[in-house]
């Protein structure tokens, strides 16, 4: 096994270890970077690895759609929090997204605007119609040919019947 001493970086994400030095890091990984440096400076640490980790580029591509997908269908990716129809990525703030998830979640359930206001935003002392401008600023992204959101007179909203809706909650 070698032993791989962990120097300290910077923000700039100069390091003393090869194998980190080949991307910069962020500045969280460069803080961890330092408290190894400072744990291994104490004698607290002795990085030991089975064999060299090689660096490689990460690069973001969007996660294809399944070939029986239909091409409306709006993918809510949860844990990137990002919600693709077909190609095309659909810019949404996070109480739009929350929303859209929160119905998405509970297909068949109405949800009065204090449960929503509860559910989504944590509180419900706010005004009840916040709700109403939130919905229609999703329905105005999400565009008119896709039916998603179902207003239920003097209850609430719910996810639409011909919703076309996946979660992936892992990517």
């Amino acid at each position: 096994m070698d032993d791989v001493y962990v120097g300290n970086a910077g923000v700039d994400g100069a390091t003393n270890a090869g194998w980190l030095a080949a991307a910069p890091l962020t500045p969280r990984l460069a803080r961890l970077v330092d408290l190894l440096g400072e744990l291994a400076e104490a004698g607290e640490g002795v990085v030991r690895l089975a064999e060299p980790v090689p660096v490689r580029a990460v690069t973001a591509v969007p996660a294809p759609a399944p070939a029986d997908e239909h091409p409306d269908t709006l993918r809510i990716l949860a844990g990137s929090r990002v919600v693709r129809q077909g190609d095309r990525e659909i810019p949404l703030t996070r109480i739009e997204f929350d929303l859209l998830l929160f119905l998405a979640e509970h297909p068949h359930r109405v949800s009065t605007r204090l449960q929503l206001l509860g559910s989504v935003w944590g509180y419900e002392h706010a005004v009840a119609r916040t709700v109403d401008v939130h919905v229609r600023r999703l329905r105005a992204k999400l565009g008119a040919d896709t039916p998603l959101v179902t207003t239920v007179y003097g209850v609430g909203y719910r996810l639409a019947d011909e919703a076309r809706v996946r979660i992936d909650p892992f990517r």
